[in-house]
């Protein structure tokens, strides 16, 4: 399931490729009638709110999205689903966001899936001459097709249209999203400490913070040394608020990038292995040797049984609430206070918040 960067990565590839245009839109699987409602209105633009996906509609370029007729769809990927892109040279900067699936126009097979098509990537550019004679797959959901391109949806959790009160309500009931800037950490921060559920767990609730998933939530709770069993109740207020200052700079590197570091440059050759199981933990440009591969990218994350990099403790993993959680025993056992070399090694410290490349 894409973690909130993929979303957010999503969500400007929208912008970007049909914002402030007219647009057609059709669902040529048929399960989502209401495209026909939005057809040949305007997409004024597109914004992510944790793992939701929400595009905004108008009927005429003058209608401002507060109008009471502007709609929105709102779209979850979850597990399997993904946007595929067609269209002009640099159109929409992007080729699949999602689940990995090929090009439009080719048979249709998924590349992987789970956890391991998280993370965004495959972001090409998606020139294609004759796309505008591009059938759609038989499983499209929805085919949005602008002017200078097209994209297509397939397999997401849901697919929906809103009215302003109905985005209103999604939003209300998510928790803080990081990488939002209208995000209040202090409504993450309250809600962790009135919780007895682990800290674990929390980090996983979307009601509780938006956006973080099973690899932002290992490697955020590595960076902290905190315990993910430890109760939300049991952690000062400056440590949840550690939480939240370290993952908004490493999910702005994500956003940037589509890619998922956490580890310091220092640590990244230690013990730089990773197990994949069965799907690979892919991400935008692991073919591009100047990235930081994903075998360097992560403290704890799909490497349970490999030596911590840091104390050489065996990582260890079990099903937390139904999903996998890994963490280092040795490492993290603080249960109340944000780790020091944390503090003294921000991401920001490696993180340009202008270009995003890594120092």
């Amino acid at each position: 399931m894409p973690e909130g960067h993929t979303v957010h990565r999503l969500a400007s590839a929208l912008t970007a490729g049909f914002g402030g245009r007219r647009v057609r839109t059709s669902s040529p699987q048929g399960r989502f009638p209401d495209a026909a409602s939005i057809d040949g209105w305007v997409l004024a633009g597109a914004e992510a709110a944790g793992k939701q996906l929400l595009i905004a509609f108008t009927p005429e370029e003058s209608v401002d999205v507060s109008d009471p007729v502007a709609r929105w769809v709102r779209v979850h990927l979850g597990l399997y689903g993904s946007w595929t892109f067609a269209g002009e040279e640099g159109f929409a900067l992007a080729h699949a966001i999602g689940a990995p699936r090929v090009r439009i126009g080719e048979r249709e097979t998924r590349q992987g899936g789970g956890s391991g098509a998280a993370d965004g990537y495959d972001l090409h550019d998606a020139a294609t001459e004759d796309w505008r004679r591009l059938v759609p797959r038989p499983t499209t959901r929805l085919r949005i097709a602008g002017p200078h391109g097209l994209a297509d949806l397939t397999g997401p959790t849901a697919c929906e249209i809103l009215d302003a009160e109905g985005r209103a309500a999604v939003l209300e009931r998510l928790g803080p999203d990081p990488l939002r800037q209208d995000a209040d950490p202090d409504r993450f921060v309250e809600r962790v400490r009135r919780s007895r559920t682990s800290i674990g767990v929390l980090l996983m609730n979307q009601e509780i913070i938006a956006g973080v998933g099973n690899i932002y939530r290992a490697e955020a709770l590595f960076r902290a040394r905190l315990d993910p069993f430890v109760p939300g109740k049991d952690l000062t207020a400056g440590t949840v608020r550690g939480i939240w200052d370290d993952l908004v700079p490493l999910m702005r590197y994500g956003a940037r990038t589509g890619r998922i570091v956490t580890t310091e440059p220092e640590h990244r050759e230690i013990e730089a292995v990773i197990q994949e199981r069965t799907r690979a933990t892919r991400q935008n440009g692991d073919d591009d040797p100047s990235v930081v591969p994903r075998e360097q990218s992560f403290y704890t994350y799909h490497r349970q049984t490999l030596p911590c990099r840091l104390c050489g403790t065996a990582i260890r993993s079990t099903e937390l609430a139904g999903r996998t959680v890994f963490w280092c025993p040795r490492c993290q056992t603080r249960r109340s206070r944000r780790a020091s070399w944390t503090t003294e090694h921000p991401a920001a410290a490696w993180a340009d918040p202008q270009d995003g490349q890594l120092r």
